[in-house]
């Protein structure tokens, strides 16, 4: 496809989330046209006020979208657009049935490809869905992950368990079996659709808040672990928590993840592709000493001794870096940003 350029219109679903709305400002800095979805005026505010001088200018406008696995919930909303940027899903990992989770974000995301191949217009030209490494995670301690890769572990668990199944697990099979939906839903279209595909596939995402939080236990999930882990006045460490302490995670900062969304666009040759979007592969520990290194204050230490350190497969990044041109922050800066933003918030 050719490339996106600006003043073209985007539609940004969830985007009133912690990654959607470092997308939705990254595309306005880039000259965009943005369409915010929101489940409601409500939700829209915040947005609204964020991006006042957009709005002013006609470049940034809402649609209120209340339930997104509605038959035809975005119909109206891609009324017009050249990209979409579908960043909503369910993201929490406390269903009880997998249903729970699964159906809304296959719903979700057939909604709006559905929504594209039958209202966006001939001027739509890719539309991009941020799906996660947990679509690609394996717990298999060997080798390197990446854009080949498919998470089938968690498939099989939430198969063979069902409501049993593990929390995390009941997740990655949302983002799995959602992601699989796009890429069969384009291949079943291609006669039909006039634009392509690309999945984000970000592990961890930390960084800077700028989406509207009334209270830490209201942070999305990533950045609220990422809290517990550096702040918690637990001391207890149990042989089951030092495994957690010390498990190397993917990880990336929320502005990198926003970049490769807008980069995913311009781009050209994206179009088809999978992304892994990570900056490296840290424990909680490591997290935890780099902040001490800093001398940030309040900060927990974990005394772990000598336990060794749980190997684990690492994702290969290599692909963002030479198609979409990605450079990573380092941890010490993610650390040092994501901190301070907690203390503007008062936490």
């Amino acid at each position: 496809m050719p490339e996106i350029t600006a003043p073209a219109k985007v539609l940004v679903t969830g985007s009133s989330s912690f990654i959607a709305i470092w997308v939705v400002r990254y595309l306005l800095e880039c000259g965009f046209s943005v369409r915010g979805a929101v489940r409601s005026e409500d939700k829209g505010k915040h947005l609204l006020d964020t991006f006042k001088d957009a709005v002013s200018k006609g470049m940034f406008e809402l649609a209120i979208v209340p339930d997104m696995c509605a038959p035809g919930a975005f119909d109206e909303a891609v009324k017009g657009v050249t990209a979409i940027e579908h960043t909503a899903s369910p993201v929490h990992a406390n269903a009880d049935d997998p249903n729970e989770i699964i159906v809304p974000a296959i719903r979700g995301t057939l909604g709006v490809l559905e929504s594209a191949l039958k209202y966006a217009g001939p001027q739509i030209k890719r539309v991009v869905v941020t799906s996660s490494c947990a679509a690609i995670f394996s717990s298999s301690p060997q080798g390197e992950l990446d854009e080949t890769c498919w998470n089938e572990e968690c498939l099989n668990e939430v198969n063979e368990k069902g409501r049993l199944a593990s929390a995390i697990n009941k997740y990655r099979a949302s983002k799995t079996l959602a992601e699989k939906a796009a890429w069969k839903f384009v291949e079943d279209h291609k006669d039909e659709i006039n634009w392509d595909l690309v999945t984000i596939n970000p592990p961890y995402v930390f960084g800077p808040i700028l989406h509207q939080v009334k209270g830490i236990d209201t942070l999305n999930v990533s950045s609220l672990w990422f809290y517990n882990a550096l702040f918690s006045k637990d001391e207890s460490i149990s042989k089951d928590t030092l495994h957690d302490i010390l498990l190397p995670r993917g990880w990336v900062d929320v502005r990198d993840v926003a970049n490769a969304h807008v980069r995913a666009l311009t781009t050209p040759g994206a179009g088809g592709q999978r992304f892994i979007i990570s900056a490296g592969s840290n424990s909680w520990k490591d997290w935890s000493d780099v902040a001490i290194d800093l001398h940030i204050e309040g900060i927990k230490r974990y005394e772990t001794g000598s336990e060794p350190v749980p190997k684990v497969g690492r994702y290969n990044a290599s692909k963002s870096r030479e198609v979409l041109g990605i450079k990573y922050r380092e941890m010490k800066d993610i650390a040092k940003d994501t901190i301070q933003s907690f203390k503007e918030h008062g936490w």
